[in-house]
């Protein structure tokens, strides 16, 4: 029988890894607090399953298993008990993220692992804070995750090599690509992302073209599925925002300096596809 897995925060994130950890047959319990989010994760992990198997591209197997294995749950403790691998996909806060594993290690195994989806944060400081930091470990999924495959793995110094094994066998069950790093500010995927989708704010801003263009330039020039400008817009302005700020402290460099446009857009709340409105209308 395969591992019982909790994903916490169903945004955009838990809401995916959620439904693809069900879809391999895991049990896996969605946790909230707010129940009305909960309502609407789980609708939406169905209908984009429906779209999946009307494409062709999910097998009605699939669908049945996220039928059966996928709960929620609205009370952190209780869904943890006897889990063994637990996911947080809350907010880029490292309060808050030690906040709810330390809850979660109150009530489960020693060798549970403890998975943070963070993009940029600092592993090793997450593990350094919590009981057997050697089951912490970083899980950076990408959005969405039922169709990104990507799954960036980022090792602590404290991480286990058996910790590193299980969670490589959990993304090999739900057909992960994955690649291994080390415990790095912004990790491969942030830092080298980031530092693209910022100098394309910049361009904006100095009006070396449209928005349509410099993400033309990327998606025809260099083949990237997607422009940086509408990528940051998926990922949201904040969430960037505040990775910015974090790498540009931790890092030492003006690459990733946040611009002034990306300050004045976050605050006035044109954050991207969640707000309706960012460097596109949607």
């Amino acid at each position: 029988m395969n591992e019982r897995v909790i994903v916490i925060g169903a945004g955009v994130m838990g809401r995916g890894i959620a439904g693809i950890s069900a879809m391999a047959s895991y049990p896996t319990v969605l946790v909230d607090v707010v129940p009305d989010q909960l309502r609407s994760a789980v609708e939406s992990i169905h209908r984009n399953t429906e779209k999946g198997v009307a494409k062709g591209k999910v097998s009605a197997e699939s669908q049945a298993a996220l039928s059966h294995y996928l709960t929620t749950c609205t009370d952190i403790k209780e869904a943890s008990v006897g889990a063994d691998i637990v996911i947080e996909a809350v907010p880029e806060i490292m309060e808050l993220k030690i906040k709810i594993f330390e809850d979660v290690a109150s009530v489960v195994d020693s060798k549970t692992i403890l998975a943070t989806n963070t993009s940029s944060l600092s592993v090793g400081q997450l593990a350094s804070a919590l009981p057997n930091p050697e089951r912490v470990i970083g899980a950076h999924f990408f959005n969405p995750p039922h169709i990104v495959k990507l799954l960036e793995i980022i090792t602590a110094p404290q991480t286990s090599d058996q910790t590193l094994r299980r969670l490589k066998n959990f993304g090999e069950d739900t057909h992960r690509e994955m690649i291994v790093v080390r415990d790095s500010p912004g990790f491969a995927t942030s830092r080298l992302g980031l530092v693209i989708g910022l100098e394309a704010i910049r361009m904006l801003e100095e009006g070396v073209a449209s928005a349509q263009d410099i993400d033309r330039a990327m998606e025809l020039g260099y083949r990237h599925p997607m422009g940086p400008l509408k990528l940051t817009d998926l990922v949201g302005l904040d969430t960037r925002l505040k990775i910015a700020e974090y790498l540009h402290e931790a890092l030492k460099s003006e690459a990733f300096r946040p611009p002034d446009l990306l300050r004045k857009m976050v605050a006035q709340g044109h954050i991207g596809k969640k707000s309706g409105k960012g460097f596109y209308d949607w």
